[in-house]
């Protein structure tokens, strides 16, 4: 026996006839039932596909596509979730995608809600890993030249690691054993969301504190986390990370993972150690070994100092080998001293003989006193006579100034000049002065002087008085006769 009672139903809900008997939705409606059923179904889903056509939006919200093989899905990560998201979408990206699935009316698309994002598989992982590293590399966040050394003790440590793991411990308890130093710890995520900011955070913070606050300055830094996944340990790969590192002025030891765990904060740190312990061992060194090294050199330097001393000496004794007694050299010397003063007071007499001759010799040479006073009245005389002669002439030229003013006085009285302020003139022709009416003739050109100047003038005839006649003067210079 078959039943059909659902075929039945079926075939009304197929049949047209049967259609005014279902109930009539608005767009509206058939849609917000759509989006209950996706959503009821599908609350909670992860869904692994390719990243395709991926892009921000100005709103701060992700849109992309996840697609594989066959098919494709639409997604959307709202700005609050964007922010947290472990991992930087990309296209290409194989990614696990957890979230909802709904609907969107407005296009009548389904499409996933994305609240977490992370990548699928080791394989992507370690591309994303490459191409990171190779971004990282290009900018010299990872050349050696960057590095610093280690302080050799330092007295302060900062630990960036979980408070609660046992790699705190490890470390504190190798740092016991090697040589106690004083320990900060900056707690921290190492693993999922937030940590690799958490991480970044710490070592901003460490390097942000004074020299001489109330926080004591690490002089090292050491960056620990436990072995683990690649997923696990991802966070110290973002570049977050690598950055703070890469720009830490503490010098910085990365101990993440196992030995064979690379991360790229490994590249970016000043040294890395391949356990937390061997971190702690990097950091100091081992008490006893230094207590050993200086005690050895103690030794060493003793053991030089007597025996240089003991060389030292050897050389002393050798050179006091050779050397005369002390008493042979004060008797040597004394006899030395005993002939140099009978030489001294021999010499004495024969210098003060040499002078008493040189005194003689030079007293024959000098002049009685007496002759030598009369040589000097002789040339006081002279020198007296000649000072009285010094005395009187200014008198002597005082009357021949007086005598020659007594004849400038007479000769100023007989001058025609005064003779001329009587009310005399002088007339002269050319360059003769004439002293007689007969010297000048009609027309003749005179110079009349008087005493405040010259005139000159014309002669002319005066009627009824005869003209005199010229001298005439003859070839030969004598007097001629008058016609």
């Amino acid at each position: 026996m078959i039943d059909t009672s659902n075929d039945s139903g079926s075939a009304a809900g197929r049949d047209p006839s049967a259609a005014p008997n279902l109930p009539v939705y608005s767009v509206s409606e058939i849609s917000q039932a759509i989006k209950r059923t996706l959503e009821g179904t599908f609350e909670w889903v992860r869904v692994r596909g390719e990243i395709s056509g991926f892009k921000r939006a100005a709103s701060g919200h992700l849109y992309m596509s996840l697609k594989d093989r066959d098919a494709v899905i639409d997604g959307v990560c709202w700005r609050g979730v964007a922010g947290r998201l472990s991992i930087a979408p990309e296209d290409g990206m194989e990614v696990v995608a957890s979230g909802r699935v709904t609907s969107y009316a407005g296009r009548s698309k389904y499409q996933l809600v994305i609240e977490q994002l992370e990548l699928a598989g080791e394989g992507a992982l370690l591309k994303l890993l490459e191409e990171r590293k190779r971004k990282l590399a290009a900018e010299g966040l990872f050349d050696e030249a960057r590095k610093r050394p280690l302080p050799y003790l330092p007295a302060v440590i900062g630990v960036v690691t979980s408070p609660t793991g046992a790699v705190i411990r490890d470390i504190l308890h190798r740092l016991a054993d090697r040589f106690p130093r004083r320990v900060l710890v900056w707690p921290v995520l190492v693993q999922g969301e937030g940590a690799a900011e958490q991480v970044a955070a710490a070592i901003q913070g460490f390097n942000a504190l004074p020299d001489g606050g109330p926080v004591p300055r690490p002089d090292v830094l050491i960056v620990a986390r436990g072995g683990g996944s690649l997923e696990d340990l991802w966070a110290f790969n973002e570049e977050v990370v690598v950055r703070a590192a890469a720009a830490s002025q503490i010098p910085l030891i990365s101990a993440v993972g196992h030995e064979t765990d690379v991360t790229l904060i490994d590249f970016a740190s000043d040294r890395r150690a391949p356990t937390p312990t061997a971190a702690a061992e990097m950091a100091v060194p081992v008490r006893a070994d230094l207590i050993a090294q200086i005690d050895e050199a103690e030794r060493r330097l003793r053991s030089a100092w007597q025996r240089g001393q003991g060389e030292r000496r050897t050389l002393v004794e050798g050179l006091g080998r050779g050397l005369p007694h002390p008493t042979r050299l004060l008797e040597e010397k004394s006899q030395r001293l005993d002939d140099r003063v009978e030489r001294l007071a021999s010499a004495v007499e024969r210098f003060l003989a040499r002078r008493r001759e040189r005194v003689a010799e030079l007293a024959a040479r000098v002049p009685h006193p007496q002759r030598q006073q009369a040589l000097a009245r002789e040339r006081f005389g002279a020198v007296g006579r000649r000072f009285e002669t010094l005395l009187l002439r200014p008198v002597k030229v005082q009357r021949e100034l007086e005598s020659l003013a007594a004849l400038d006085r007479v000769l100023e009285t007989l001058s025609y000049k005064a003779t001329l302020r009587r009310g005399f003139t002088v007339v002269r022709k050319g360059k003769d002065v004439l002293t007689r009416a007969a010297q000048v003739g009609s027309g003749d050109i005179l110079d009349i002087q008087f005493a405040d100047g010259h005139v000159p003038a014309k002669a002319s005839p005066i009627a009824g008085v005869q003209a005199p006649r010229r001298k005439i003067t003859s070839p030969g210079g004598g007097q001629g006769s008058l016609l």
